[in-house]
């Protein structure tokens, strides 16, 4: 549903060097009846999908670690992220999305998977909306060592662990990415491993 009391006036393109971001004016209608002016930056790097796979009978799911520069620049010493199977949509739905960055990322072809839920990341300076699944794997699913693909300047790390370390390491900041600790939390809420 359109929101009636908001009208852009101006949008400007700060940078698309990687993705893009907006500087946007706009004229907002406050609860109160009164017009007010903003500027605000809008960064625009597309949605994407992510997913946590798990085995329900070893008690053990599927991660990745690789290299984030944002986290690098704000504190993280090593760079290094422990994060969920994720990618940008680009041209894919969600599910068709999530199925190849899992056999790039991972090594695993999937089968049946589930959506569960769907969240904005950084509503206030990022457009993306992130589509949230969860899928069980077998050993007999991993077709490749995974790792990513080299022309995306990929270098990943497929780690195996065990579903109650994974929650252990959440609360010790071992893991601080929001869409894995989302996805953790939803596994121990519907007891994806009894």
């Amino acid at each position: 549903m359109k929101n009636n009391a908001v009208k852009i006036i101006q949008t400007q393109v700060l940078s698309d060097n990687w993705y893009t971001l907006h500087k946007v004016t706009y004229e907002y209608q406050t609860r109160n009846g009164d017009i007010k002016t903003h500027m605000r930056e809008a960064y625009d790097r597309g949605n994407g999908a992510v997913i946590l796979l798990y085995n329900a009978s070893s008690k053990k799911i599927i991660l990745t670690k690789q290299f984030r520069l944002p986290t690098y620049l704000n504190g993280n010493q090593s760079g290094m992220m422990i994060e969920a199977c994720a990618g940008l949509l680009d041209e894919n739905d969600p599910e068709n999305c999530i199925r190849k960055e899992t056999e790039e990322e991972t090594g695993y072809k999937i089968g049946k998977i589930k959506k569960v839920f769907e969240s904005y990341m950084s509503p206030g300076a990022v457009t993306e909306i992130l589509y949230f699944f969860i899928a069980e794997y077998t050993p007999e699913m991993k077709i490749s060592e995974g790792g990513g693909l080299a022309e995306e300047q990929e270098d990943i790390e497929v780690v195996e662990l065990d579903f109650k370390k994974a929650l252990e390491m959440m609360q010790s900041g071992e893991i601080k990415d929001a869409k894995t600790i989302m996805l953790l939390q939803y596994a121990q809420i519907h007891n994806l491993m009894s």
